[in-house]
């Protein structure tokens, strides 16, 4: 694995690259005028995924990075349910036909909060305004400690045929310092329920980097979720963000592992996950070999996007919600993030873009580019430029970088042809920095590497 790397390279703080340019670099300049008449301009006939954002949980996971808020009652999740429907026929309006979707998911927070006649509800709204069929993948993410009987026949009835449960860590102490209790027969019972239904495409999140955590503890963790036989496993890495998420605060930070504890834990998780049978997808993904993200994988077809690595090649995203992201083909369009914004705007009939960024061709290229090797781990810089009209020789600086990594033993370089080894994926970020034309100029703080 990457043991005899510098710990150094795999403690920069870097984007995770869900978009590229990335959302700190959105402005106020993108708002609703600019999202009406991008909205406009869609062909009739392109492919949309929708998001909805579902910021509410019934109590807060001190690790958690989300918008997402503590909700004391079901009021103010209902009166968000029929904003958000409202939302949704805001947006429909200014497109120029029922779109087909490919993908829907459901966000948050905790939408498996949302009560079931608020789910039909939002489920109507979707089917009046666009086309889905049996084709049509239908995402939710769960927290198991929060999910009822009747939710989930409900989420059978409106068609959700794959589910995300959060884990994290199944070590009592570790749940007990994130605020997070949820045993391992918690859910196991929610996987049966949701199988039980009809829904049987389930993914598992796990974490490492918690506190107390250790290597032996992470594959520990890794044996029980293996055991419920999910098709997909994600293995993200713990940023702690205070000063963006001041809840972060209540961790204690000594018991944190540090670098080199990091990456062992990342490693025996990763190791042990493949050594049950499951691929590596990119840098935190692994899914069973039959299964379409890694067949996606395999043959280059894979992408990323705002919900991580995904099989959905619609060039538009849709988003709904206090904080929402967006993608069009000319950029993207980000919601305002606060509730009370958010609720003012839509309740006025307006949409609640507040900021994002349009793109030029030259940041459509180096989005290519950093999602190939998001994807692949290696891009054709000549092939992508070609594809492009441009001349990869103006990259001289960004391939200078890159080779200045391969001489400290990270990824390599073979013309414009470049990369980084299998066993060395969880680096990638490294070389997608390298073309990265707004990163030396931003102040923003992200998470380590691994």
């Amino acid at each position: 694995m990457t043991e005899q790397l510098p710990v150094a390279a795999h403690e920069r703080r870097l984007p995770r690259y869900t978009s590229y340019p990335t959302a700190p670099h959105f402005h106020l300049g993108i708002g609703a005028d600019t999202y009406r008449r991008w909205l406009e301009a869609v062909p009739p006939s392109t492919p949309v995924s929708l998001y909805l954002h579902v910021p509410f949980c019934a109590a807060m996971c001190w690790y958690c990075g989300c918008h997402t808020t503590v909700a004391k009652s079901y009021a103010p999740i209902a009166g968000y349910a029929a904003l958000l429907a409202r939302e949704i026929e805001l947006v429909a309006a200014f497109l120029p036909a029922r779109l087909p979707v490919s993908h829907i998911h459901w966000g948050g927070g905790t939408p498996n909060l949302l009560s079931s006649d608020d789910l039909r509800r939002l489920a109507a709204v979707i089917d009046t305004h666009f086309d889905h069929s049996a084709e049509t993948e239908m995402a939710v993410e769960i927290d198991p400690r929060t999910l009822a009987r009747d939710t989930v026949s409900t989420f059978a009835q409106i068609g959700i045929n794959r589910a995300s449960l959060g884990v994290q860590d199944f070590d009592p102490r570790v749940q007990e310092a994130v605020n997070r209790e949820q045993s391992y027969a918690m859910t196991a019972e929610a996987v049966a329920m949701l199988r039980a239904k009809g829904i049987a495409r389930l993914n598992l999140d796990l974490m490492y980097g918690l506190p107390f955590q250790t290597a032996t503890g992470v594959v520990d963790t890794v044996a029980k979720a293996v055991a419920l036989a999910a098709d997909r496993l994600a293995l993200f890495g713990y940023a702690h963000v205070p000063w963006m998420k001041p809840h972060q605060r209540r961790i204690e930070e000594a018991a944190l592992p540090d670098g080199a504890a990091r990456l062992a834990q990342y490693a025996a998780a990763s190791e042990a996950i493949v050594a049950e049978g499951y691929r590596a997808i990119g840098i935190d993904h692994f899914a069973w070999p039959d299964d379409a993200l890694a067949q996606a994988a395999a043959t280059g077809r894979l992408r990323r996007n705002f919900q991580g690595y995904t099989t959905d090649n619609a060039p538009l995203l849709l988003a709904f919600g206090a904080s929402a992201i967006g993608q069009l083909p000319q950029g993207y369009v980000q919601n305002d993030a606060s509730l009370a914004g958010w609720r003012r705007r839509i309740a006025a009939g307006e949409l609640a873009t507040q900021r994002g960024i349009a793109l030029g061709d030259e940041d459509r290229l180096r989005r290519t580019v950093i999602e190939r090797l998001m994807c692949d781990l290696a891009v054709d810089l000549a092939r992508e430029c070609a594809g492009a009209n441009a001349d990869p020789a103006t990259f001289a600086s960004e391939l200078a970088a890159v080779d200045a990594l391969a001489g400290r033993g990270i990824g390599w370089r073979r013309g414009f042809h470049l990369g980084v080894e299998e066993k060395d994926r969880a680096l990638v970020r490294l070389l997608c920095a390298c073309f990265d034309a707004y990163l030396p100029h931003s102040e923003a703080r992200h998470s380590r590497v691994v």
